[in-house]
């Protein structure tokens, strides 16, 4: 039984959502005067909204993490990663992003963005600097874990 929860313990996609959403959930949390009306709803749909942006986060690190582990044929990258593969990782979280938000906002007006939050290109800066300043805190937490 102890070597079985070891054993998944040290699965590298385990590990990514779990630091994941420790990571992003205070970032969901700290960003909602940044999204439309979201300062004024009440607490407990504030926290439900922000948990399930936090479960979308995961997915993402997730499905960026699946494509790094494909494009180099390793899924342990992550322990053990160089330059290349991290860029990867947040390229492909960039370009969700913005995709994501795009769509979102633009076009299906799933949520908003509040006079405060700076925007580039229609998307909002906050979620950009998300995925550059979170990966790379989450790759060293998930390494750390798994050696």
């Amino acid at each position: 039984m102890r070597e079985r929860l070891k054993m998944i313990a040290e699965l590298p996609e385990l590990n990514v959502l779990m630091f994941s959403v420790l990571l992003n959930l205070p970032w969901e949390l700290w960003q909602i005067p940044f999204f439309g009306g979201m300062a004024d709803v009440p607490h407990w749909k504030g926290v439900l909204e922000c948990t399930r942006a936090t479960a979308g986060d995961a997915v993402i690190s997730l499905v960026c993490y699946s494509i790094v582990s494909a494009l180099w044929k390793e899924r342990r990258w992550i322990a053990r990663t160089t330059q290349a593969p991290i860029a990867t990782f947040v390229a492909a979280g960039l370009v969700i992003t913005a995709v994501s938000e795009l769509f979102s906002v633009r076009l299906l007006g799933r949520w908003s963005y509040s006079a405060l939050m700076p925007e580039v290109g229609g998307v909002g800066v906050l979620p950009f600097l998300q995925w550059l300043l979170i990966p790379p805190a989450l790759i060293c937490l998930v390494r750390r874990q798994l050696r």
